[in-house]
């Protein structure tokens, strides 16, 4: 059990996930500076208040808090949109790459030799390296190679 955790925590995967999850967290302090400091203010121009965290509704002996849920709304929607544009912004870097080499680099495969060859006398497929065909029994010589590359 103990190896396999080793062999767990040290694929890179977890190493990636890992910077994702320390990168979001200081990202998610910087949408929240941003909401907080400089949105809040802006609306609070037109709306007289800051922030809508003490925004309550009481029915009864029960408080429904609107104020934060909206607070929490608007963070939600800077962040996606934050997100979006720098997916989008990514996104138009990678095409113009692409563009400029030519080519999807992540979609290029590597060429493969090639291991059969055509028998020039039945036209069989068979393994590269035969001097013999085993369908026709035809001796294969190097010029018959070459004609078929």
């Amino acid at each position: 059990m103990l190896k396999e955790f080793k062999e767990f925590a040290t694929k890179g995967n977890i190493f990636d996930m890992a910077i994702g999850v320390i990168v979001g967290g200081a990202f998610q302090k910087i949408v929240t500076s941003l909401v907080n400091d400089i949105i809040m203010p802006i609306v609070a121009i037109f709306t007289g208040r800051v922030s809508f965290d003490d925004l309550t509704l009481t029915i009864g002996n029960s408080s429904i808090k609107y104020g934060s849920f909206i607070t929490t709304i608007v963070d939600f929607l800077i962040i996606a949109f934050s997100i979006f544009m720098a997916i989008r912004t990514f996104t138009k870097l990678n095409n113009k790459a692409k563009e400029l080499v030519g080519t999807d680099i992540e979609d290029e495969e590597p060429t493969e030799e090639p291991t059969t060859k055509v028998c020039p006398h039945c036209y069989s497929e068979i393994n590269i390296n035969a001097t013999r065909c085993p369908y026709c029994t035809s001796s294969l010589e190097t010029s018959d190679v070459a004609s078929n590359e």
